[in-house]
């Protein structure tokens, strides 16, 4: 600290404080919205740099002291307050600011102090020019990029990976800065440049290396979701081909039924003729495949499965009441849908009881969609954290499920009963279609 007059300690202050909130809000999804956000930490702002230089002006030694780890503490409660994401990732944005702040401080005082024997109004100007420097690059370089991976890092960070982060940023921090504080010299000045560029460069490093495994774990599902649409496709495939072989017996046969007719019209028998016209209808009516719902994807994905079940032996009875035109991409019904039945088949044929059965239930009411599916089940179904657990090490089903009903804001529940396995699903349409 260079010292100086209340309005050079205002000028500082506003520096710092303007660093910290918008590095913040720039790499935030805020809870309200874009421009109450704004105009809160503007007040908030104003309200943070007037206490601070009344601090100055009344006890200067006690602000040196603790001016920078108190406004760390009082601004990322604020940010954190008003940000919509975790305190896990809160922490982490909050440790990179006070990582820029400390560079802006540390180059403003100690290029004053190594080429201008400690000029107040440079040590100003260069932290001023970090600032613009630091929220250039921030903007229109490093934002986008977090924002776009922030998804991934969420998933990813956990509470030791978070505290691990912020404790290494805050030490590389503090450690370049706090010796500056003790006098001057080119020893300290580089030692605190290059703990600084580590610092700087680890927590790159570690940024992307998150980002990687969210995003690594994001195409597996994604691979996963693509396998399951794959084995449906084939299923409906082998539906066409049954569709194809009875479509050629039913016209192998129609030539029979007309020359039947055609006798039957010819002697004159017409009663005899009725009465075969509607064995003949109601023959084909037994033989028609009744659409389980209006909705063409669910009835497809239902289908096929049901077919699938049937021909393990297993009970199917299903009750669907669906309108077609949803806003549920035809991917996120082979996710709930497909998983779900799939599941349900495989917990069936993993009880050994003799009976097995499946009942499926959806209906739709305004903007919400209610699935629940029960199934046979054997006893040893395990659950961790709510969710059951594959005897196998899979559990690739259920992840994908709820990854797809996310996107809806819906819920999930997973559940023993009565020695039943019971899937409940909530899709909040006005979710996606807001």
């Amino acid at each position: 600290m260079l010292g100086g007059s209340f309005w050079v300690a205002f000028l500082r202050n506003a520096i710092s404080t303007v660093l910290l909130l918008s590095f913040f809000l720039m790499l935030d999804r805020p809870r309200f919205s874009m421009k109450k956000t704004i105009w809160l930490y503007l007040v908030f702002g104003s309200s943070i740099i007037v206490f601070y230089s009344g601090w100055y002006l009344l006890a200067v030694e006690s602000f040196v002291r603790y001016a920078a780890i108190s406004t760390l503490f009082v601004i990322g409660v604020f940010c954190s307050l008003l940000s919509s994401e975790g305190i896990y990732l809160s922490l982490y944005k909050m440790a990179l600011s006070f990582y820029m702040f400390s560079v802006c401080a540390f180059c403003g005082v100690d290029v004053a102090r190594w080429a201008f024997d400690g000029n107040l109004w440079v040590d100003i100007f260069v932290r001023f020019l970090c600032l613009v420097v630091i929220l250039c690059f921030t903007w229109f370089k490093f934002r986008e990029q977090f924002l776009n991976g922030v998804d991934f890092l969420i998933q990813e960070m956990d509470l030791f990976s978070a505290v691990t982060l912020f404790v290494s940023v805050m030490l590389g921090a503090i450690m370049a800065y706090w010796p500056n504080l003790q006098g001057f010299s080119i020893f300290n000045m580089v030692r605190a440049f290059l703990i600084l560029f580590m610092a700087g460069m680890l927590q790159y490093a570690i940024l992307h290396l998150y980002i990687h495994l969210g995003q690594e774990h994001y195409y597996q599902a994604e691979k996963e979701l693509l396998e399951v649409n794959e084995r449906l496709l084939h299923q409906q495939m082998d539906l066409m081909r049954e569709s194809e072989i009875e479509a050629a017996r039913i016209r192998h046969d129609v030539r029979h039924h007309m020359l039947l007719i055609e006798e039957y019209a010819k002697k004159g028998e017409y009663k005899e003729l009725i009465d075969y016209l509607e064995q003949y209808g109601a023959d084909i009516e037994s033989h028609k495949e009744k659409d389980i719902c209006t909705n063409r994807a669910v009835n497809s994905i239902l289908s096929a499965y049901a077919k699938k079940a049937r021909g393990l032996k297993v009970e199917v009875h299903m009750d669907v009441k669906l309108a077609d035109n949803l806003p549920v991409r035809d991917i996120d019904w082979i996710a709930v849908l497909a998983n779900m039945f799939e599941n349900a088949i495989h917990g069936c044929s993993a009880s050994g009881l003799p009976k097995q059965e499946i009942d499926i239930h959806i209906a739709q009411k305004r903007n919400k969609v209610m699935i629940q599916c029960r199934n046979t089940c054997g006893r040893d179904v395990s659950f961790k954290k709510g969710l059951p657990q594959s005897d196998k090490g899979g559990g690739i089903g259920v992840s994908s499920i709820i990854k797809a009903v996310t996107n809806y804001e819906g819920e999930t529940d997973f559940a023993v009963e009565n020695g039943q396995f019971v899937t409940r699903i909530l899709l909040n349409l006005s979710a996606k279609s807001s």
